[in-house]
C-alpha cells in the first residue's frame, strides 16, 4: 500500500493531467453527460474531507493569529484582483453575458481545491484552511459592490446569496467538520486513525475523480459555444499570469515565508468556479452564457493550476542552505 501511494505521489501531475485529458474525451464523445454536474459537490466535498484531515487543527488558532498572512490574502483578493480583473474584463465589455460571467468568478477567491493544490506546491495549507471562512464571508459581501461599480444595478439585482451559503456549509462546514471529529477520534481509537491514514492515501486518486467530473460533465457544453468562448481563454490565462507576479511581489512586500508564499500566490490565483456556478445557472435567459463562461475558467484554471504547481516552487524556491568550511 505504501508503494502505491508513493507511486501515485510521483507521477501525480501527468495523472492528473491524463485525468483531464480522460474527462474531456468522455464528454465530447459518450452520451449528454450535464448529469455529472449533480456529483462535483459531493466528489469535491471528498476531496477537501480528505485534504483536511491532512491539517493540523491544532495549528489554526495560530494562523488566526498570523495577521500578516490573512491581510496578505485580503489585500491580494480584494484589492488587486479586482484591478485586474476589471482591466481584463475590457476585452467583453461590449457583450453583457461574457462581461458578467468573467467579473462573477474572477471576483471570487477560492476556498476549496486551492489548499489542495497548495500543499502539492509546498504552501502553507493550514494558513489557506484558516483563511477560507474569511474569504468566503469577504467574496459574500464585496461581490455585489464590485458588480455595481463594474456593471451598474443590473449586475447586483443578479446575485444570490444562497448559493454561496449552501456551498459554504457543504464544501467548507461539512468537509472541516467531520475531519476535526475524525482527528480526534484517531487520538483515541485504531479505527479513526485507519480512516485517516485512508484517506490521507486516497488523496491523488480523489484529485483526480474530481477533474474528470468537472471535465467530463462540462466539455460539451464548452464545445458546442467555442464560438463565443474564444476571446476568455486568453483573458482567463492573462489573469493566471498576471497574479503570479502579483502573488510573488505581494509575498515579499509582506515579508511572509516561503510557504505562505506560495500559498498567497494560489490564493490569488484560484477562483470560485464551482461555488459561483449554481448562482450562474439561476440567471435570467438574457445571461444564458455566463455558467459557459465559468465553466470555461474552470477548465482553463484546472490546466493552470497543474503548471502552477511546477511553476510556484521555482519562483519563490527554498532558500540554499550556506556551508561553511572550517
Amino acid at each position: 500500500m505504501t508503494s502505491l501511494v508513493a507511486w501515485l505521489e510521483h507521477r501525480q501531475i501527468a495523472l492528473y493531467l491524463a485525468a483531464i485529458a480522460a474527462g474531456a474525451v468522455v464528454g465530447l464523445l459518450a452520451p449528454p453527460t450535464h448529469h455529472l454536474e449533480g456529483a462535483i459537490t459531493p466528489v469535491l466535498g471528498v476531496l477537501l474531507y480528505a485534504t483536511f484531515l491532512g491539517v493540523p487543527f491544532a495549528s489554526i488558532g495560530r494562523v488566526l493569529r498570523d495577521g500578516r498572512f490573512l491581510t496578505a490574502v485580503l489585500v491580494l483578493n480584494f484589492v488587486a484582483v479586482p484591478a485586474v480583473a476589471y482591466a481584463l474584463s475590457r476585452f467583453v465589455a461590449d457583450q453583457p453575458a461574457l462581461l458578467f460571467g468573467v467579473l462573477l468568478v474572477l471576483l471570487t477567491p477560492c476556498i476549496d481545491y486551492v489548499i489542495v493544490f497548495s500543499g502539492l506546491a509546498g504552501g502553507a495549507s493550514e494558513r489557506l484552511l484558516a483563511a477560507a471562512p474569511l474569504l468566503m464571508l469577504a467574496q459574500i459581501l464585496l461581490l455585489p459592490v464590485y458588480l455595481l461599480v463594474f456593471i451598474g444595478p443590473d449586475g447586483v439585482a443578479a446575485v444570490e446569496v444562497g448559493p454561496f451559503a449552501e456551498a459554504f456549509v457543504l464544501l467548507i462546514v461539512l468537509p472541516l467538520s467531520a475531519a476535526a471529529v475524525t482527528q480526534a477520534l484517531a487520538k483515541r481509537h485504531r479505527v479513526g486513525r485507519g480512516v485517516q491514514s485512508s484517506m490521507l492515501a486516497l488523496m491523488v486518486p480523489l484529485m483526480m475523480a474530481t477533474l474528470f467530473v468537472v471535465v467530463a460533465s462540462q466539455a460539451g457544453v464548452v464545445v458546442a459555444q467555442g464560438p463565443h468562448l474564444l476571446v476568455l481563454v486568453p483573458i482567463y490565462a492573462g489573469f493566471l499570469l498576471a497574479m503570479a507576479l502579483l502573488g510573488v511581489g505581494a509575498g515579499k512586500l509582506f515579508g511572509l515565508d516561503v510557504a505562505s508564499q506560495r500559498a498567497l500566490m494560489f490564493s490569488g490565483a484560484t477562483r470560485n468556479s464551482l461555488v459561483v456556478l449554481p448562482l450562474a445557472l439561476a440567471l435570467p435567459s438574457s445571461l444564458s452564457l455566463v455558467p459557459v463562461v465559468v465553466v470555461t475558467q474552470t477548465l482553463v484554471e484546472l490546466i493552470g493550476m497543474v503548471i502552477y504547481v511546477r511553476a510556484v516552487p521555482a519562483l519563490v524556491p527554498q532558500p540554499r542552505t550556506q556551508h561553511t568550511i572550517s
